[in-house]
């Protein structure tokens, strides 16, 4: 199974555990409790130890070989990286369907400003999860129709549980990410793990971003020391265009912030606004035509990201912003710490710690100090 979307799918990356979200706030629908505690309760019921299924004759080949590198991607988190070792990833959950969650993002027609659901202990979050498609696609017709929002349903592979469920088997391989190639595989398990060593309530931003840039910096060193040169070749070109996609995402997420800056001075005339806001949408897809053209040009021909940019909004742009947006400012952070892994994970708990103005504009300042984007994306992570 190859991801195709232009942001790592993991609130998400990741999507904040619905269970937890519906056992814990008093302001959400009985359905969406039952289907939330449902929903995690059998996936939870649908894992099995690793070493069960490596040891049993009946496992497939292909999967006992993919539970293997699992395993050993696990360990290189806790040894290299410094990401908890505790009882998470090392069981199976085959969910035979494409998500393991639907995630429903919204905002206004004039914003890139994600609605957000607010909860008890697990904070406010700019999208609400359903473990079923229909009950996601339900909400946002509902949101469109009766608000006026522009919204987007997404499925996730992946969901972290913040370690809060590790006394349960802790979070779970799932089939839904298991056959990602090497680098995709390794990313998604940093990544997750990451959001079990920091998460700050009421901040999606930092929490997604901090845990882009350990699943980026972690992926790197991953494929440098134990991947084969096929698996680096494979994944380079994979993450180049995806780097490709983000830069030409973040330009359109500038061109249109800039366009809405303007709504106050443009209330005579809504039509200019939405005319301005027309012509950004429009530029984003030329350019999206120049780059698979560059690609095509290039000898590595892909189509993944059409469905995102036939479809892109708002909402769309909102989401993604979460996962990229201050990465560059921790991946300066992790270089200002040396490369070292406790030491930066400890630098981010800290900045946890601020007030969220404060961070913001600590993480703000790293960036600038380090020369912008294109420059901070040459951090080459070092082994303790």
């Amino acid at each position: 199974m190859t991801r195709t979307a232009p942001w790592p799918l993991r609130p998400t990356r990741a999507a904040l555990l619905a269970l937890g979200a519906a056992l814990l706030t008093g302001c959400t629908t009985a359905s969406y409790y039952a289907q939330s505690i449902e929903g995690h309760l059998a996936l939870m019921g649908a894992a099995k130890p690793v070493e069960q299924l490596l040891a049993d004759p009946a496992t497939p080949p292909d999967l006992k070989a993919r539970l293997a590198l699992a395993q050993r991607i696990r360990a290189f988190a806790v040894t290299d990286l410094a990401l908890p070792d505790n009882a998470s990833y090392h069981r199976y959950a085959d969910l035979k369907r494409r998500a393991a969650v639907w995630n429903v993002a919204a905002a206004p027609a004039d914003s890139l400003t994600l609605k957000r659901w607010c909860f008890p202990f697990v904070g406010c979050v700019g999208y609400r999860g359903y473990y079923d498609e229909a009950a996601a696609k339900a909400l946002a017709d509902r949101l469109q129709r009766e608000e006026g929002l522009e919204v987007r349903v997404y499925g996730i592979p992946a969901y972290s549980t913040l370690g809060w469920l590790n006394w349960m088997g802790g979070d779970p391989l799932l089939s839904t990410f298991i056959r990602y190639p090497e680098g995709e595989l390794a990313r998604m398990v940093f990544h997750e793990l990451a959001h079990q060593v920091v998460y700050v309530q009421d901040d999606t931003m930092f929490n997604e971003s901090y845990a882009t840039a350990v699943e980026r910096l972690g992926g790197q060193q991953w494929l440098a020391t134990h991947a084969s040169a096929a698996a680096r070749q494979e994944y380079a070109a994979y993450d180049q265009r995806r780097r490709d996609f983000r830069d030409l995402s973040r330009a359109t997420r500038d061109d249109l912030s800039a366009v809405y800056k303007q709504k106050e001075a443009l209330a005579h005339d809504p039509q200019a606004l939405t005319a301005m806001k027309s012509e950004a949408m429009a530029r984003f897809r030329q350019r999206y035509a120049e780059l698979k053209a560059r690609w095509a040009a290039a000898g590595t021909p892909y189509d993944g990201y059409d469905r995102w940019v036939a479809d892109a909004n708002n909402a769309f742009f909102g989401v993604q912003a979460a996962y990229d947006e201050l990465v560059p400012a921790f991946e300066a952070l992790f270089a200002r710490e040396g490369g070292n892994w406790p030491r930066f994970h400890a630098a981010v708990a800290q900045l946890a710690k601020l007030p969220k103005p404060e961070r913001l504009a600590k993480l703000r300042a790293l960036e600038e100090q380090a020369g912008q984007t294109a420059q901070s994306d040459s951090v080459e992570p070092k082994a303790r």
